[in-house]
C-alpha cells in the first residue's frame, strides 16, 4: 500500500467516525446512576444494558444478579435466553433467500409447505364449549404476510379462542387450527416466524440452526449465540425468574447442556455483545469489517419499510397474566416491517426516532436498531412477566437517557 492510500484510509475513517454519533461522558454516568438505582429500588434481579453505533460499543454495562441463589453478580458476557429475539435472526434468514431467488415474498406459504395450503377462517366460536364455525380463506397466507404477522395465525398467550381450541395441548399447533382472520387484513402476534423457519428448512435442505449459524451467526462472530448451550458455558448463564403470587421465584439452571427447541420463532440464548454485533451489521448495511457482505443494503431496506400499510400493531390481550401483561408499547400506531416493529411516531422528546425497529423476547429481553440516528441498543433481563411494569418503565427510562445524551 503506497503513502497516498494509506493516508486517504486514514482521512477516510477518521470522517466516519467524526460523524457517528457517540455517548457523552456525563450520559454514560447517569446510565450507571439511572440503570443501578433500578435494580435497588425494583424486583428486577439483574440486567445487561449495551448501546452501539455502526462503529463499536458505546456503552456496556451490567447490574444485578445472574444467579441471586448463589450470590453470583451479572457480568457483561452473561447468556440470557432471548426468546423472540430469534424473530429477527429468522427474518433476515428468509430475506437472504428471498435475495437469491429461492423464495418469493408474496408466494403462498403453501408453496413451500404444502401442508398449509386452502387454510380456513373462523366465523363463529363459542368461549364456552369451543364450538365453532369457519369458511375457507379467500387466499392462502404469504411469505410477506408471515414476516409481518399479518397471517391470521397466534399464539395461545395472546388469543384466548387459540386457548379453548387447542385445550392445554402442547403438540397443538396454530396452522392445524382456522386463522383468527382473513390474511393480510389484521396484525395478530403468534407462530408465523416459527412457520418461516420451517420454510427455511424446506428451501435450504438444512436444519434451521445450522442455516442460521452458517449463515448469520458464524459470519458476524456471534459466538455464544445458540440453541443449545455447551455445559462449559453454564455458570454465565443467567437465571430465569417467574412470578408467583405477586413475588419473583427464581428457578436454577439445569446442569450441562442447557437445551431449547430449534425454532423460528424462538430458542436462541447469547450474550448483549453478540446481538449488537447484529445490530451493527444492520446499521452497516449489510456487513460487518471483519465479516464481508452477507446481505445486500436494498434487501436490508426493504426490511426496514413498513410491510403492512395501514395495518396497525395491536395491543395484544394477555390470556396468562404470570406470562406476559398487555404489550406493545406503539400499539395502534406503529407498523410491521420484514421482521420487527417499526416506529411510526416519536413516542417523546429523547425517544428512538421514526423507522426505528425493534422487537423483544419473552422474559424481558429487549432490543432497537435506529437507523436515522445511526444507533442501537440491547437491554437484557431475565424474568415474567413479559411486559412487567418495572421492565417497561426501566426501558423506557433507559432510551430517554441515551437520546438525551448523544452527540456527534
Amino acid at each position: 500500500m503506497n503513502t497516498r492510500t494509506l493516508v486517504g484510509g486514514i482521512v477516510l475513517l477518521l470522517a466516519c467516525s467524526a460523524d457517528a454519533q457517540t455517548l457523552t461522558v456525563a450520559g454514560k454516568a447517569e446510565l450507571d446512576s439511572y440503570l443501578q438505582n433500578a435494580i435497588r429500588t425494583t424486583h428486577i434481579p439483574g440486567m445487561v444494558a449495551l448501546v452501539v453505533n455502526k462503529d463499536g460499543i458505546l456503552y456496556e454495562q451490567a447490574f444485578g444478579l445472574k444467579d441471586v441463589a448463589h450470590k453470583q453478580p451479572m457480568t457483561t458476557d452473561t447468556i440470557f435466553r432471548l426468546a423472540s429475539m430469534t424473530k429477527p435472526l429468522t427474518s433476515m434468514g428468509i430475506m437472504m433467500l428471498v435475495e437469491q431467488g429461492r423464495i418469493d415474498l408474496d408466494a403462498p406459504a403453501s408453496r413451500y409447505l404444502p401442508a398449509l395450503a386452502k387454510p380456513r377462517v373462523y366465523s363463529s366460536f363459542n368461549p364456552e364449549d369451543g364450538t365453532y364455525k369457519d369458511a375457507p380463506a379467500r387466499h392462502d397466507y404469504t411469505i410477506r404476510q408471515l414476516l409481518t404477522h399479518t397471517s391470521g395465525l397466534g399464539y395461545t398467550f395472546t388469543s384466548s379462542i387459540l386457548v379453548k381450541a387447542m385445550n392445554g395441548n402442547p403438540a397443538a399447533r396454530a396452522t392445524q387450527l382456522p386463522l383468527l382472520f382473513e390474511p393480510g387484513t389484521e396484525w395478530h402476534y403468534g407462530e408465523s416466524t416459527r412457520v418461516l423457519g420451517e420454510i427455511i428448512e424446506a428451501v435450504s435442505g438444512q436444519e434451521l440452526s445450522a442455516f442460521l449459524d452458517a449463515k448469520i451467526l458464524t459470519p458476524l462472530h456471534m459466538d455464544d449465540t445458540t440453541y443449545d448451550i455447551p455445559a462449559g458455558k453454564n455458570s454465565r448463564v443467567a437465571t430465569v425468574h417467574r412470578s408467583d403470587g405477586g413475588k419473583l421465584v427464581e428457578i436454577p439452571n439445569t446442569e450441562g447442556v442447557i437445551t431449547a427447541a430449534h425454532q423460528g420463532d424462538g430458542g436462541l440464548s447469547g450474550t448483549a455483545r453478540d446481538y449488537s454485533r447484529f445490530i451493527r451489521f444492520y446499521l452497516n448495511a449489510g456487513s460487518l469489517e471483519d465479516s464481508g457482505k452477507l446481505i445486500k443494503p436494498q434487501t436490508l431496506a426493504l426490511m426496514g419499510k413498513s410491510g403492512t400499510g395501514k395495518v396497525k400493531v395491536q395491543t395484544m390481550q394477555t390470556t396468562n397474566a404470570q406470562l406476559s401483561e398487555n404489550f406493545p408499547l406503539g400499539a395502534g400506531v406503529d407498523t410491521y416491517a420484514l421482521g420487527f416493529q417499526r416506529t411510526e411516531a416519536q413516542a417523546g422528546p429523547n425517544m428512538r426516532s421514526v423507522g426505528s425497529l425493534a422487537w423483544a423476547g419473552i422474559y424481558n429481553t429487549e432490543f432497537w436498531i435506529d437507523p436515522q440516528q445511526k444507533i442501537g441498543a440491547v437491554l437484557l433481563m431475565q424474568y415474567l412477566p413479559f411486559y412487567d411494569q418495572a421492565a417497561v418503565e426501566v426501558l423506557q427510562g433507559f432510551e430517554q437517557r441515551i437520546y438525551g445524551n448523544l452527540q456527534k
